[in-house]
């Protein structure tokens, strides 16, 4: 399917395409919600998609690089030197690495903003050298960089019906939102990368501190102080679920389905997390196949309906002419997805 794509986008140069595979590899790698997600979009639209999360990967791993034995040091320098790729690739449109040129190449077609690339990449730095957050009003100034920015990155992708300045505050919502599902998820594993993102003072309002999570952790026990703590930090993130969802209408509706689908199975890895007692700090929660199907199969059909109102629309237009994105759900979407 990456040939179809590639071709509806209007990609053509060679070492473009492979560029743009290259990042719907990583995307497909790491990213397997978000990635089945994109499925949903308009074929021209997914190569975008996957060189703005292709390349938050790359940055992303860079700054883990669990098992690589790579001091901070040396992560340091990585950073950097990506991001003055990053800067030289924005400014020329070229670069030898594969994900900055597949991100140029999309920040230039659909006029993203530097800035935002700018303001990640210092969230990156960031995650080198903060362990911690004293407060939820310290972990928000983080994700601005880190989560909001991806949100507002997607939107000129997806288009809106709405100017966009009306729903930059629920993309970056969504995107925070997502971000905060995954700190609930990986609680432990970020801790064995030495980071705690649920903010102390709502740890304390518990009775919790990093000590009581590392013995947790290790030793496997469980502690009603460290479950009431993970319950608080699930009941703010849906609230800033809430926050995004009046954007999810603003969004053209050819993308709705693909945001929508990730919205939902984002939120099902809450559900899943409450399911399974709170247990994140000993095993990684995920949302069961069955349901991920369901979900997929509602965005499936949303899908549909999206094209022929679309194709409708477009039979009352003087041209005629359908929009991109308009044709029929291609038959295989239904299993890849689910």
């Amino acid at each position: 399917m990456t040939e179809r794509e590639l071709d509806a986008a209007g990609i053509t140069d060679p070492a473009l395409r492979e560029a743009y595979r290259h990042c719907r590899r990583l995307n497909a790698r790491h990213g397997r919600t978000y990635f089945l997600a994109t499925r949903l979009l308009p074929m021209e639209r997914r190569p975008a998609v996957h060189a703005l999360y292709g390349f938050a990967r790359w940055a992303d791993d860079i700054v883990d690089a669990l098992g690589t034995g790579a001091d901070t040091a040396r992560r340091d320098a990585e950073l950097a030197a990506l991001e003055r790729e990053l800067v030289k690739g924005l400014r020329d449109g070229e670069s030898a690495e594969p994900v900055v040129r597949a991100l140029a190449d999309t920040a230039r077609r659909h006029r993203i903003d530097h800035a935002h690339f700018a303001d990640f990449m210092t969230a990156m730095r960031s995650d080198l050298v903060v362990t911690d957050y004293a407060d939820y009003a310290a972990l928000r100034r983080y994700m601005h960089g880190s989560a909001a920015v991806i949100g507002l990155q997607m939107l000129p992708v997806l288009g809106t019906v709405t100017d966009r300045e009306t729903a930059a505050p629920h993309a970056a919502a969504l995107g925070i939102a997502f971000q905060l599902t995954n700190f609930l998820r990986d609680v432990g594993e970020d801790l064995d990368r030495g980071r705690v993102y649920l903010p102390a003072d709502l740890l304390a309002a518990h009775g919790v501190d990093r000590e009581r999570l590392r013995w947790s952790r290790d030793t496997g026990r469980r502690d009603p102080r460290i479950t009431s703590a993970l319950r608080g930090f699930e009941r703010l993130t849906r609230g800033v679920y809430r926050q995004a969802a009046p954007g999810l209408a603003m969004l053209e509706p050819v993308s709705r389905p693909c945001i929508r689908t990730a919205f939902v199975l984002y939120g099902g890895i809450l559900d899943a997390v409450a399911e399974d007692g709170y247990a994140v700090l000993h095993r990684r929660s995920v949302v069961p196949r069955r349901r991920r199907a369901v979900v997929a199969a509602d965005g499936l059909a949303r899908v549909a309906a999206a094209r022929l109102r679309a194709r409708q629309d477009a039979a009352r237009r003087p041209d005629g002419v359908p929009l991109p994105g308009t044709g029929p759900v291609e038959p295989r979407m239904v299993e890849e997805v689910a």
